[in-house]
């Protein structure tokens, strides 16, 4: 009988692994997380004085705990990264504590605050890589040097604050053509023209105060009247006349120009600021009458005139000093107590002072279409009076180092 031969079996066949969606994360939430990690810990040896211990918090794997970093899905991922910082009033310090290698090594971040902290150097050349960056808030450190040209290239920046630092130079002209609409670059050393450029900017919130600007205010800011909303120049070293442009501004509710070298009258086009809240011209070289038609406007809160050379007031405006909305004290007005001494007014007006177009008031028709600003033309309304309670201002608090700006109240 011949044997049967047995095929040999085919050795069993494993199944088929499918390779993992995501490499290995050593026990971090994501490889976004696993990526920061080292850059964290470096980071952390830096800050050698930290008096409220928030690095001690930076212990593990688990980064979305530690304090002051926040943790969310990256836009067009399905992955968490870190993408929020904020060391606002952390008082962070250490020797040469600067953002380099830390800022650009955090690829996820949409917001980066750091309110009070004693950051030195400047801004890393690279950050523009930061593709989700809409919120930069440098306020109250010590960076210093020429302003961070960097951040011209990050076109999703919404909120640039650069207050209180020692920033000193020229701003670029680009500046205003950032696609933010919170510009704060107060209290810094900035000494220049303003660029004309001003009137491209699509800022609702401008702050250039406190610091050495100079020349006069450009014309061309007539161009924002469908978006700017505040604006401070207080405090700098500006000369020259106000432009009938401002008048322009259909949208503004608070301009502000204190402690300047500016002159002239009051342009009549300010009759069409409908929507100004606070007005304050105070300590300058202004004179003439001040315009009834200004004092008029209907939303006119608070309206500065002080430490002039104003020498008339109709009584629509002393309707509004009677309410406490108009001051004019330290003017050149003869029956008001609390004035300049006749001889120091009699001195400023011994020299002559004059303004282009002062007599017509007027502005281009081209930007004016058929509105008319000759004084016969005003429509007078009723005086405003004091409301129940005063309009909040953003950019007042902006002129306290430590006050951090909460921008959702404002959009």
């Amino acid at each position: 009988m011949t044997p049967t031969l047995k095929t040999p079996s085919s050795p069993p066949q494993k199944p088929k692994q499918t390779p993992p969606s995501t490499p290995p994360t050593g026990g971090f939430v994501s490889p976004r997380i696993a990526l920061v990690f080292p850059v964290i810990q470096e980071f952390k040896k830096k800050v050698t004085y930290d008096p409220l211990e928030v690095t001690k918090t930076w212990n593990g794997r688990d980064i979305c705990q530690y304090m002051g970093l926040t943790c969310d899905t990256v836009p067009g991922t399905n992955r968490k990264g870190v993408t929020g910082v904020n060391f606002n009033y952390f008082n962070f310090s250490g020797h040469n504590l600067t953002l380099n290698d830390f800022i650009t090594a955090l690829p996820d971040i949409v917001y980066f605050h750091a309110n009070s902290n004693n950051f030195v150097g400047s801004i890393p050349t690279d950050i523009s890589k930061l593709k989700y960056l809409k919120d930069l808030d440098l306020s109250n450190n010590n960076f210093s040097g020429n302003f961070p040209i960097q951040v011209l290239n990050s076109h999703k920046l919404k909120f640039l604050d650069l207050r209180f630092n020692t920033f000193a130079g020229l701003i670029p002209p680009q500046i205003f053509q950032l696609n933010v609409d919170f510009l704060f670059i107060n209290n810094n050393n900035f000494i220049q023209k303003i660029p004309d450029t001003i009137g491209l900017t699509k800022a609702r919130y401008i702050i250039l105060a406190n610091n050495k600007f100079i020349g006069g205010i450009p014309p061309s800011i007539g161009n924002t009247s469908n978006t700017l909303l505040e604006i401070l120049f207080l405090n700098n070293r500006l000369t020259g006349c106000l432009p009938c442009e401002i008048g322009l501004l259909k949208k503004t509710r608070l301009f502000d120009v204190e402690s300047n070298y500016l002159t002239g009258p009051i342009p009549h086009s300010f009759q069409f600021l409908h929507k100004i809240e606070a007005l304050c011209l105070a300590r300058n070289n202004f004179y003439g009458m001040v315009p009834e038609a200004v004092c008029s406007l209907p939303m006119l809160f608070n309206f500065t005139l002080s430490y002039n050379y104003f020498t008339e007031v109709g009584p629509r405006c002393r309707e509004l000093i009677k309410n406490g909305i108009l001051d004019v004290k330290m003017n050149c007005i003869a029956d008001f107590p609390d004035q300049k001494s006749s001889i120091e007014c009699a001195f400023f007006f011994s020299k002559t002072h004059s303004c282009p177009n002062e007599k017509s008031f007027t502005c281009s028709q081209v930007m004016y279409s058929s509105a008319k600003l000759e004084s016969s033309d005003v429509r007078f309304t009723a005086p405003a009076t004091t409301p129940m309670q005063a309009p909040r201002w953003l950019s007042y608090d902006a002129l306290f180092p430590r006050n951090v700006i909460n921008t959702s109240m404002y959009n």
